[in-house]
C-alpha cells in the first residue's frame, strides 16, 4: 500500500525513483519470507501455537467468523515456498523491468499479490481465504493487462478475469452452504464435520469448491484462459501461472481432503477432469511453436495430473507434486527469454512420425480442440444475445418511460379528450351543468376540481412537452450513468461482499 500511495500522489515516478520501489519491494518480501520461515522452524520444533485467533470479524447469533491463521502443516510449508519464489521473482523483476513504463505499478501489484497469496494459503477461515482468492485474481487481471494500451492485452485480461469469476460463484456457494449446514466457515471444522453430513450434502459442498478449483487452476473447460494470460510480462507469468497462483486450486482441494473423501462423486469428477485436462494439454502442446505457449500447456497438463492424483486419493503425492512443479515451472518461465536466446535457429523437436502424418490430429491440436469456440457458442453468445435483448428493452421501454417525447404525450392527451367527448362528459363546455357545483359543498368540489384541472393542464399535459420532458431526459441520462457505474469492475467486488453479508444474515 505504501508503494501505491507514493505512486498515486506522484511522489515516486519515472526511472529516477525506480530504486525506491525496488528497495521497498525487496525489503517487504524479505521480511515476509523471514517471518514465514521463522514460523516454519517453530512449527518443526514443536513450539508454535496451533491456529492462533487474532480477532473476531463477524458475530451474529451463534455464527462467529474469526480471523485465524494456520501456523502448522502443509499450509505453512507452502507459504514458505511461495514466499521464497515471490522474493526471487521480485529481485529478478528489478533488472528485467528496468526503464519499462509502469515499473512502479508492477511492483505495487506484485506486493499486493504476495499479501493476497499468503492470506489465501495461511487463512484458517474460508471467508478470508476467499478475500485472498479475489485479490489475487484482481492482481492477475491487472498484470495480464499490463500493456493496457494494447487491445489484445486488455481483451485477454478481461476474458481471463470473467472466466475465473465463474469459479468464484462456486466458492461463494460453498461458503454459504458451509454456514447453513455446519454453521462455520473454519476450514478445520468443515473437514472434521464432513463425516456428519449426508452423502448428498457433502457431495454438493465438495462440488462447489471443486468448481472454484477447476477455474483457478485452468482445468477443462476453463483451460483456454491460461494461454491468454501470457500477455503479461515474463516475471508475472512466472510467479502467477508457473509458481504460485495457478496452484491455488490444487491447494484448495488438498486442504479439503477430508471433505472430498466423504464425496466419492466429487473424487471421481476430480480424477476425470484432471485426466482429461492432462491429455488435452499434452495434445495441444505438440503443435505450439512459441516457448510461453508450450510452457503454459505443460503447466495445465501437470495441474491435471495433480487433480488426477487427488481424485485417486494420493494426497501426499499431489502435495509433493505441487511443490516440485511450482519451483521447476517458475524457473522455466523466468528463463524463457534466455532459453530462446540459447536455442536460436534450432528447430523444435519433431513429434513421432505416426502422429506427424495424422492430419486431423494436427488440426485438432492447432485449433486447441476448438474448446474456446465451443464455450463461446454454449455460454458467451447466449449471454451476449440476452444483453442485446435487455438493451432493446432499455431503449424501447425504459428510456421512453423516463423521457417520453412530446408527440406521444399529445397523442395521449388527444385520446383522453376524445374519450371524454364520447362519454358525453364534455367537461370543457360551459353549458354542461354537471361540471358545475351548487351549494357550498358543490362549490368546494367545483373549485377543487378546477384547481386540479389547472394543475394537470399546466404541469402535466402542457408541462410534459416542456420542462417535464427535459426533466425526464435528465433522469434517463442519470439512470444510464448509474447503470454504467454499477457495471464497473470495482462494484463487482462490492456486490460479492453484499451478497456474502446477506447470506450470512440469513444463515444466522
Amino acid at each position: 500500500m505504501l508503494l501505491g500511495s507514493l505512486h498515486f500522489f506522484r511522489i515516486i515516478d519515472g526511472e529516477a525513483d525506480e530504486a525506491i520501489s525496488a528497495s521497498v519491494s525487496i525489503v517487504a518480501q524479505s521480511l515476509s519470507t523471514l517471518l514465514v520461515l521463522g514460523l516454519l522452524i517453530a512449527d518443526l520444533s514443536g513450539i508454535s501455537a496451533n491456529n492462533p485467533v487474532y480477532g473476531n470479524w463477524l458475530s451474529i447469533g451463534q455464527l462467529s467468523i474469526d480471523f485465524s491463521l494456520r501456523s502448522s502443516g502443509f499450509n505453512l510449508s507452502l507459504a514458505a515456498l511461495f514466499s521464497l519464489l515471490l522474493l526471487i521473482v521480485t529481485r529478478f523483476s528489478v533488472n528485467y523491468l528496468h526503464r519499462e513504463a509502469g515499473f512502479h505499478r508492477f511492483f505495487f501489484i506484485l506486493n499486493l499479490f504476495a499479501a493476497a497469496m499468503l492470506l489465501l494459503v495461511l487463512s484458517g477461515n474460508a471467508v478470508f481465504t476467499f478475500f485472498g482468492w479475489e485479490v489475487a485474481g484482481v492482481c492477475s487481471y491487472w498484470l495480464i493487462a499490463y500493456a493496457y494500451d494494447r487491445p489484445t492485452a486488455a481483451h485477454n485480461a478481461t476474458r481471463a478475469f470473467v472466466t475465473n469469476r465463474v469459479g468464484d460463484g462456486g466458492f461463494i456457494l460453498g461458503i454459504v452452504l458451509a454456514l447453513l449446514w455446519q454453521e462455520t466457515a473454519d476450514w478445520q471444522i468443515i473437514n472434521s464435520a464432513a463425516a456428519d453430513l449426508d452423502r448428498g450434502d457433502a457431495t454438493l459442498l465438495a462440488l462447489c469448491f471443486a468448481l472454484a478449483a477447476f477455474a483457478k487452476s485452468a482445468q477443462i473447460p476453463f483451460t483456454p484462459w491460461l494461454a491468454r494470460a501470457m500477455e503479461g510480462p515474463t516475471p508475472s507469468s512466472a510467479v502467477f501461472y508457473g509458481g504460485v497462483m495457478i496452484h491455488a486450486g490444487v491447494f484448495l482441494i488438498i486442504q479439503l481432503q477430508d471433505l472430498f473423501t466423504q464425496a466419492p462423486i466429487a473424487m471421481l469428477l476430480l480424477a476425470l477432469t484432471g485426466g482429461l485436462t492432462a491429455v488435452y494439454s499434452y495434445w495441444v502442446g505438440l503443435s505450439q511453436t512459441d516457448i510461453k505457449s508450450a510452457q503454459v500447456f505443460a503447466t495445465s497438463g501437470q495441474l491435471g495430473l495433480m487433480f488426477l492424483e487427488c481424485g485417486l486419493g494420493f494426497w501426499t503425492l499431489a502435495a509433493g507434486h505441487l511443490a516440485a512443479h511450482a519451483v521447476v515451472r517458475c524457473y522455466l518461465l523466468l528463463t524463457a527469454p534466455s532459453i530462446m536466446h540459447a536455442t536460436h535457429a534450432q528447430p523444435i523437436k519433431p513429434v513421432p512420425a505416426r502422429l506427424a502424418n495424422c492430419r486431423w490430429a494436427f488440426m485438432v491440436s492447432l485449433q486447441r480442440g476448438w474448446l474456446e469456440a465451443i464455450i463461446d457458442w454454449l455460454l458467451v453468445k447466449p449471454i451476449q444475445k440476452l444483453g442485446r435483448d435487455m438493451r432493446n428493452i432499455d431503449e424501447l421501454i425504459i428510456d421512453p418511460a423516463l423521457g417520453v417525447p412530446g408527440p406521444a404525450i399529445r397523442a395521449i392527451s388527444s385520446l383522453a379528450h376524445w374519450e371524454e367527448q364520447k362519454m358525453g362528459a364534455n367537461l370543457d363546455s360551459e353549458e354542461d351543468s354537471f361540471a358545475r357545483g351548487s351549494g357550498l359543498a358543490g362549490k368546494l368540489t367545483q373549485w377543487t376540481a378546477a384547481l386540479m384541472g389547472w394543475f394537470e393542464f399546466h404541469f402535466i399535459l402542457r408541462g410534459i412537452g416542456r420542462n417535464s420532458i427535459r426533466l425526464g431526459r435528465r433522469l434517463g441520462r442519470k439512470a444510464n450513468r448509474f447503470e454504467q457505474l454499477l457495471l464497473s469492475p470495482r462494484y463487482l467486488v462490492l456486490f460479492v461482499l453484499i451478497t456474502l453479508m446477506v447470506a450470512l444474515g440469513y444463515a444466522a
